[in-house]
């Protein structure tokens, strides 16, 4: 059973950075396509990016390309979301996911975890 957990989350002010952690148990992640996803209060959970499997690509939303980056570390099973100068829009429990072929039907997720920026 493939098992995702989120860390780094938390309480920050608005031009802060964080640093989320994805890792992943069960399984290796460089059999996955992982993607980051959000969910802010009251919306949908939409896509954020994902890196693709054993050293392809990644890939940003546009709306946060130029402060937000993807990386993956297949030797700690582990894949990172940087995120830079945070805007209260950032607010939202962050998602860690995996997919064997396409991201935007992952097979398995992580719990969230919750980050906030104040304005």
């Amino acid at each position: 059973q493939v098992q995702l957990v989120e860390s780094g989350g938390g309480l920050v002010q608005a031009g802060d950075s964080l640093r989320l952690s994805c890792v992943v148990s069960g399984r290796t992640v460089s059999d996955y396509v992982m993607g980051w996803f959000r969910q802010a209060p009251g919306k949908e959970r939409e896509y954020v990016g994902a890196a693709s499997k054993r050293g392809g690509g990644t890939y940003i939303r546009d709306s946060v390309k130029d402060r937000f980056t993807i990386s993956r570390d297949d030797a700690k099973n582990t894949v990172y979301l940087q995120m830079n100068s945070l805007k209260a829009d950032d607010t939202a429990v962050y998602y860690c996911a995996a997919a064997v072929r396409n991201i935007v039907q992952p097979e398995f997720w992580g719990q969230g975890t919750q980050v906030t920026v104040s304005s």
